[in-house]
């Protein structure tokens, strides 16, 4: 197998999946949201990462999801913006599938979330096993999802990512774990040209940039994609002592954000500051009331950085 090449560094959105009323996509909203990312500058467009309700979607409607984003952005001149999805499943077998499905649905990478019905059973051993069988069937490049948090705390170490970084066809890593530490032993032992380390968090951003990775995959760029690419700037310019200050307002969103209601309340913010969307998510998860928003004591600092957002 030639050795494939990992995405180019810069910041990436894991986009928000907006339905309507009857938990169906709203197509318009998607196609807003695609766009207003796409022009703040992001690099890529992450389809089915968290954010992306993917474990709510049937096979057809990641499908679906992916094909109409990479539509979205060729309609619209924006052929450069990469499309990566999501393929968690809880099988090899099904997660090699959801890989062809999305390269056939116009994905150029897939991020690979680790199974975790079975805590136990994923031993560093199978947990290699697991992301080497699936890069082996995988007909575009691999990129391995650390994310504990929805992984039943399965953690995956700077060892198991580094040997699995051996891999040919797996490419790059997001860590949401946000362990800086981990980023830098990894980046330490490979270059960027070679395997992509993303951090996954908006308030490792920086941090994680200082440390060697190839930039950030984060939540937060679905309501800041402007000031993310004025962060990544800046660190690319040499100038620190405006990153630091932008990272620290960044940091501050970051915690705002995971603090209005989660996924719901990400598409709140949306709904109620870019006039498009509404805050439907799939059960079991709850929406989230744009009308109580104003009650969140975060909620503030969130509009203080969309007012920056628009004027950057």
């Amino acid at each position: 197998m030639p050795s494939s090449r990992p995405p180019p560094p810069g910041y990436y959105v894991p986009a928000v999946l907006f339905f309507d009323a009857n938990e169906e996509f709203d197509v318009p909203a998607i196609k807003a949201h695609v766009l207003r990312l796409a022009q703040g500058g992001v690099t890529g467009i992450l389809v089915q990462g968290s954010n992306g309700e993917a474990q709510h979607l049937s096979h057809d409607e990641r499908k679906e999801a992916i094909a109409l984003t990479r539509k979205t952005l060729d309609d619209n001149g924006f052929n450069n913006v990469l499309v990566i999805a999501g393929t968690g499943a809880q099988s090899t077998r099904e997660t090699k599938k959801l890989c062809t499905d999305a390269r056939d649905a116009g994905a150029t990478y897939v991020l690979v979330l680790t199974p975790s019905t079975w805590p136990p059973q994923m031993t560093p051993e199978n947990i290699i096993r697991f992301h080497r069988e699936v890069a082996d069937s995988s007909p575009i490049p691999t990129m391995i999802y650390n994310f504990p948090t929805v992984t039943a705390g399965l953690d995956l170490d700077s060892d198991i990512i580094t040997a699995l970084a051996e891999h040919p066809n797996i490419v790059g890593t997001k860590l949401s774990c946000g362990n800086i530490g981990k980023l830098q032993r990894i980046t330490s032992r490979i270059p960027t040209s070679e395997f992509a380390v993303f951090a996954g968090r908006s308030d490792a951003f920086l941090h994680g940039l200082n440390a060697g990775s190839a930039g950030t995959i984060a939540a937060l760029v679905n309501l800041l994609p402007k000031l993310h690419g004025q962060m990544y700037r800046l660190f690319e310019e040499g100038n620190h002592t405006a990153a630091i200050s932008l990272q620290a307002k960044l940091g501050h969103g970051d915690w705002a954000a995971s603090k209005v209601g989660g996924i719901g309340g990400i598409k709140a913010v949306v709904s109620k500051n870019f006039d498009y969307g509404e805050p439907h998510v799939r059960g079991p998860l709850k929406a989230v009331n744009i009308d109580n928003l104003a009650a969140n004591k975060y909620y503030q600092t969130l509009v203080e950085l969309i007012e920056l957002e628009k004027t950057a």
